[in-house]
C-alpha cells in the first residue's frame, strides 16, 4: 500500500493558522495541479473544508511524497515550513486508511458525527475523477470510505446525538435574543453550509430568512429550495443592519461584514444598540472581530463554537462514538484483507503462467524425441504432466493465501517469498497486474 495523508485540521492547528491556510476553489485547484505534477505522486485528492485542509495521495516514495506535498501546501497557502510543519499530521498505509474511514464517519469533525463531510468528500472525489487525478489506486479506497460513512449514519445513532455548528450557534443566539421564531435572519453565502443553516432555521420554525450571495442565481435557487427569500449582494449592508441574527458562510478571502459599514447600516435602520447576533461559520472569517465594539453586537465564530462542541461531545457522545469506532476498525481490517489478497493475486497468476510454460517446454521436448506419438497418447501425457504441476503448486499457493489473510497485525510479504522461491520475474508480475490500455474505441 502506498496511500499517504497529509493535512491539518481543527485538531492539529489553531484557528488563526487554519484561517491563513484556508483555500477557495481556485486555491484548491492550484494545490491539486501542483500535486499532479509532482514526480513522487501518481494520484491525489484535495479535501478543503471550513476546518480541514487535507491531501490524499498515492505515493511513489514516502519521504519524497511527504516533501513534495509539504512544499505544495506552503506554496499555495503562503505559509512557511516553520509555520506549517508543527501542525501537520501524516498518516501512511494502514493508518491512512483508518484516518480516511474515520473522517468519512464524522469522527474527526468539529461537530462529531456530522454528515456534511460525506458530501464534501464525495465532491472532492468527483472532481479528482473528472480531472484524471484519481485513478485505480485511490478510487477504490475513497469509494469504500464513502460507504463506511454511510454505514455509520445508517447503523448507529451518532447523527441523532451530534449537534451541528449551526445548532450550537442557534443556542448561543437564543441566549441573547430569546425565542428566535420571530427573528429577522440573514444568511450570507449559498454553499453547502448555507443550505444546512437555512434547513436548520426553517426546522426551528424561523420563517423570516433572507439569503444573500454574490451570485444572485445561486441565492435564488437555495431560497426556492427552502421557501425563503433571496436578495442582491448590493443589499447586504442594509439587510445585516436591520437583522436580529446573521449567519455567514461564504468562501470570501476578506471580511464581508466590517464595523464601520455595520455601524452605519444600524443607524440607517434605526437599530443602534439593539441586540444583533452574528454567527461566523466561515474560514477564513467573514466578520471582522471589531464589530463587537458596537453596542448590542455579539459575535461567535468557529473557535468559540468548537469549544462548545468539544465539551458536548465529551458529555453525550461516548456510546455512539465507540460504536462507530468499532465499525471503522472492522471495516479497516476487511479492506486491508481484501487489499492483501488482491496484491497476492498477480504473483499467483505469474506462478501459474510460469508453470504453463514449463509444461509447454516439456511437451515440445517430447514431440522432438517422439514425433510420431499419436495425438490421444500425447494428450494423455500432457494431462498427467499438468496434474503433477498443479499438485505441486496447490499447497504453497493455498498456504500463501491463508497466511496472507491471517497475518493482519504484522503482514509478511508472501508474494515476495513466492517470487524468490520460484524465481519469478518481478517485471512479469507487474505486467500481469496491469490491464492492457483501452484502444480508441474503448476495447482493451
Amino acid at each position: 500500500m502506498s496511500v499517504l495523508v497529509v493535512g491539518l485540521s481543527h485538531r492539529s492547528a489553531p484557528m488563526d493558522l487554519l484561517e491563513r491556510a484556508a483555500l477557495g476553489d481556485a486555491g484548491a485547484e492550484a494545490l491539486a495541479g501542483r500535486l499532479h505534477a509532482a514526480d513522487h505522486v501518481s494520484e491525489s485528492l484535495v479535501l478543503s473544508t471550513c476546518n480541514r485542509l487535507e491531501v490524499v495521495v498515492d505515493a511513489g516514495t514516502f519521504h519524497g511524497a511527504v516533501t513534495q506535498v509539504g512544499e505544495a501546501l506552503c506554496s499555495v497557502t503562503g505559509l512557511t515550513q516553520e509555520e506549517l510543519t508543527p501542525h501537520l499530521y501524516v498518516h501512511y498505509d494502514e493508518r491512512a486508511v483508518s484516518h480516511l474511514f474515520s473522517v468519512a464517519c464524522g469522527l474527526d469533525s468539529m461537530a462529531v458525527g456530522e454528515s456534511q463531510i460525506l458530501g464534501q468528500l464525495r465532491a472532492a472525489l468527483a472532481e479528482g475523477q473528472r480531472t484524471g487525478r484519481i485513478g485505480s489506486a485511490l478510487n477504490p479506497l475513497l469509494q469504500q470510505a464513502l460507504r463506511v460513512g454511510k454505514r455509520a449514519h445508517a447503523e448507529t445513532s451518532i447523527d441523532q446525538v451530534s449537534r451541528s455548528l449551526v445548532g450550537t450557534g442557534l443556542e448561543r443566539a437564543q441566549s441573547v435574543l430569546g425565542d428566535l421564531t420571530g427573528s429577522r435572519v440573514v444568511v450570507v453565502g449559498a454553499g453547502a453550509m448555507s443550505g444546512l443553516a437555512i434547513a436548520s432555521l426553517v426546522r426551528e420554525g424561523i420563517t423570516d430568512v433572507t439569503v444573500v450571495n454574490r451570485t444572485r442565481r445561486r441565492a435564488d435557487r437555495l431560497a426556492e429550495l427552502h421557501g425563503v427569500r433571496a436578495a442582491d449582494w448590493d443589499d447586504l449592508a442594509h439587510l445585516v443592519g436591520a437583522a436580529d441574527l446573521v449567519l455567514t458562510c461564504t468562501g470570501a478571502l476578506g471580511y464581508v461584514v466590517r464595523p464601520d459599514r455595520l455601524a452605519q447600516a444600524r443607524v440607517d435602520g434605526g437599530r443602534s444598540g439593539a441586540p444583533l447576533v452574528l454567527l461566523d461559520l466561515a474560514l477564513p472569517r467573514d466578520v471582522d472581530p471589531g464589530v463587537t465594539t458596537l453596542a448590542g453586537v455579539h459575535l461567535w465564530g468557529l473557535a468559540e463554537l468548537q469549544d462548545e462542541l468539544a465539551s458536548q461531545a465529551a458529555r453525550e457522545l461516548d456510546g455512539p462514538v465507540e460504536a462507530v469506532r468499532e465499525l471503522v476498525t472492522g471495516e479497516v481490517a476487511a479492506y486491508l484483507t481484501e487489499l492483501r489478497a488482491a496484491r497476492l493475486g498477480p504473483t499467483l497468476a505469474a506462478l501459474r503462467e510460469q508453470a504453463s510454460r514449463v509444461v509447454d517446454a516439456e511437451m515440445t521436448r517430447l514431440d522432438q524425441r517422439l514425433p510420431h506419438l499419436p495425438d490421444d497418447e500425447r494428450a494423455e501425457v500432457r494431462q498427467a504432466v499438468q496434474r503433477v504441476v498443479d499438485k505441486l503448486l496447490h499447497t504453497p499457493t493455498v498456504r500463501a493465501k491463508q497466511l496472507h489473510s491471517a497475518d493482519a497485525t504484522s503482514p509478511g510479504d508472501y508474494g515476495q517469498a513466492l517470487r524468490e522461491l520460484f524465481g519469478l520475474d518481478p517485471h512479469e508480475v507487474a505486467v500481469v497486474s496491469t490491464p492492457p490500455a483501452a484502444g480508441p474505441g474503448g476495447a482493451a
